[in-house]
């Protein structure tokens, strides 16, 4: 296993459409996943795409830990997504604050679906299918993003929201000020 090189906002890689897996069962694609997952507990993602790591294949690794889960019982134990399909269910969106690890040092309000369906397959072969909602939901949709070339600030509808992890304390710490003038 290897630690693998994450590509930044800007490199062609993170810019263009995937190509679909041709054999999930292939040895490259498992060594490929082991070393995303190392990559990512190195990087301390919740998530990571094959792009990311300048492989411009439809495979997505992610997991939703306790602390991140909506319901403490519900975290998500490492999955491997391989030419993933995701459908909204509903039309409701939520705002939340999101980072990338393409996109080190940032933050942005994106709003995402808050309840999806997703499917693909394992790299054993088989099929995913679930359906999920919250965080689990966010960081689906926020890997297979990379997948169809999309970074989370082409997601954001509004820049000013665009800002610096080391100055997020003084974004919040103002906007939770204006709040309570406001009550």
């Amino acid at each position: 296993m290897a630690i693998l090189k994450i590509a930044r906002m800007g490199h062609p890689v993170l810019r263009r459409p995937a190509e679909p897996v041709a054999d999930p069962t292939a040895p490259e694609i498992s060594a490929l996943v082991d070393d995303m997952l190392e990559t990512m507990i190195d990087a301390s993602g919740a998530g990571l795409a094959a792009p990311q790591v300048h492989v411009a294949k439809r495979l997505v690794i992610f997991h939703v830990p306790g602390h991140r889960a909506d319901d403490e019982d519900e975290s998500v134990p490492l999955t491997v997504l391989i030419n993933p399909v995701i459908e909204p269910l509903g039309k409701e969106r939520d705002e939340d604050w999101e980072g990338c690890l393409s996109v080190p040092g940032m933050r942005g309000l994106v709003a995402r679906a808050t309840r999806i369906r997703y499917s693909g397959l394992t790299p054993a072969g088989g099929r995913i299918e679930r359906e999920v909602e919250g965080f689990h939901a966010r960081v689906v949709q926020h890997e297979c993003d990379h997948l169809d070339g999309i970074l989370y600030p082409q997601r954001m509808t509004d820049l000013s929201k665009l800002i610096f992890e080391s100055e997020a304390r003084h974004w919040f710490q103002a906007h939770d000020e204006d709040e309570e003038d406001e009550a």
